[in-house]
């Protein structure tokens, strides 16, 4: 069977009374984690850029954008804005790796780019909970084993997987709401991977989260564009010029075919939920500078220096020495260490540019040296390994090291965790009473009637919570 053939069947076969139970208790977890996250990114500079350029389409109203108030757009384009506003913070889960060659925190964020496709065409075709629920872990399951798949040298040499591979996850998802049938669904999956882009240049820039928003659009004109007749290559994913060949080289078709579902990615090997807004490579490093800060009670100035030690696989994402802004500091490990030790936390809250440029930032990033350390590279890339070395200025020498982190595999967040994360996020659009009536809705999606109730009580916006609606947006 061809690989394109294998997510095709997938897609038409798979069906909610088929998942196991613990499968779609994780999947409500990913949907709650990453409404959350859009709620947040919403308020983000990136989101209020995408959400006036729409503004500027018009076009009718079929979806609603989360965050601004009574606001709708075609479903496409409401897709993009929260897709968009789902990677704006780097709040969104990450892909867990299944082998020492494929690299960890480097796949996807596999949620972002399906449950905003998701949500912008459950909402239009007027989709049960379920329906929106299996859609959404369809498309999550293909964009996980196509980034399994893929040969790694699609990262390495520059392409940014949430955007490319995001893509199809989000075309899987749209297509199965909409109904595809074979032949139009392999057309559809022939467009999105020419529609597929996305370059790691745009690491630390307003781009980077505009991939997930492009992914989750590009999924939906896909399968609209398939269901009018539009036409591509019928195997999109193993021809000579198609996907797998041409972004990555390659692909191992066991990883693939035959591997869809068995087990899914969601349950094995999993994905990380982020307990930071910033890149996960760093996630262990923050978790360990934690735990040393508060074990030891360290003020700042009781630090003289810290020396943080890592592989190519964190020094080569995490590249910005020193940040001239919020995203690039997203990316720098000289600012997330020194947040931890500033504040003993590095939320939402901490990555704005006032705390970013201050000049206690400043002085304690001036403290923290960043080298390579090649025994820990050595050791593969399967695990976010790093070394920290604290010199106190009363000579004491402390030292840690760090390759899990709460949110990982090993530290699940438990469920109080995750609803405080939630809670966190939507408070910047949302008051206490919306966010616990969301919070509700949200962990019986699958029993919903309407994916509207769900969006209903997400676009419930706090008055005065928002920093205002984009003229000409419908309403």
């Amino acid at each position: 069977m061809s690989a394109t053939r294998a997510v095709i069947d997938f897609i038409l076969e798979t069906n909610i009374t088929d998942f196991p139970e613990r499968l779609l208790s994780e999947g409500r977890r990913c949907v709650l984690d990453g409404t959350g996250v859009i709620l947040a990114g919403s308020t983000d500079a990136c989101s209020r850029i995408v959400q006036d350029q729409i503004a500027a389409q018009g076009g009718h109203a079929e979806a609603t954008i989360f965050g601004p108030p009574d606001t709708r757009a075609p479903a496409s384009l409401a897709a993009r804005a929260n897709g968009t506003a789902g990677h704006a913070m780097d709040f969104d889960d990450t892909q867990l790796s299944n082998a020492p060659d494929r690299i960890f925190g480097l796949l996807t964020h596999p949620t972002v780019a399906p449950l905003s496709a998701g949500y912008a065409m459950a909402e239009r075709v007027g989709a049960t909970g379920a329906e929106f629920l299996e859609a959404f872990l369809i498309g999550f399951e293909v964009e996980c084993k196509i980034a399994e798949a893929i040969d790694p040298r699609h990262y390495r040499e520059g392409f940014h997987s949430t955007a490319t591979i995001g893509t199809l996850g989000a075309c899987a998802t749209a297509a199965r709401l909409a109904g595809l049938e074979a032949d139009d669904l392999a057309m559809a999956l022939g467009i999105a991977a020419s529609l597929s882009s996305g370059i790691r240049l745009g690491f630390g820039t307003m781009t980077k989260p505009l991939h997930a928003g492009r992914a989750a659009e590009n999924g939906i004109v896909a399968v609209d564009l398939a269901a009018r007749g539009f036409t591509a290559g019928s195997d999109a994913l193993e021809a000579p010029w198609g996907f797998f060949r041409v972004f990555g080289g390659g692909f191992e078709p066991e990883r693939l075919v035959g591997a869809l579902g068995a087990p899914y990615t969601l349950l094995d090997p999993g994905v990380s939920v982020k307990p930071f807004p910033s890149g996960s490579l760093g996630h262990p490093s923050m978790a360990a500078m934690l735990e040393l800060v508060t074990e030891h009670d360290l003020a700042p100035e009781d630090i003289a220096g810290i020396t943080f030690r890592a592989g190519h696989n964190i020094l080569n994402p995490l590249r910005y020495p020193v940040p001239r802004n919020e995203l690039e500091a997203k990316f720098c490990i000289p600012f997330v260490l020194s947040s931890i030790v500033l504040r003993r936390r590095a939320g939402i809250r901490e990555f704005h540019d006032d705390f970013v440029l201050s000049e206690e930032a400043a002085d304690m990033m001036r403290r923290v040296t960043v080298q390579f350390d090649e025994p820990i590279d050595a050791r593969g890339y399967d695990r976010m390994r790093s070394a920290i070395d604290v010199r106190l200025r009363d000579g004491t020498e402390l030292y840690t090291e760090a390759d899990t982190y709460p949110g990982g595999p090993e530290r699940p967040l438990s469920r109080a965790e995750l609803h405080a994360k939630f809670r966190d996020c939507a408070s910047l659009v949302m008051d206490g009473a919306g966010i616990d009536a969301a919070l509700e809705v949200l962990e019986r999606v699958d029993e919903l009637g309407h994916v509207g109730e769900l969006v209903g009580a997400l676009a419930a916006v706090s008055a005065g919570a928002s920093t205002g609606v984009p003229a000409g947006v419908s309403t």
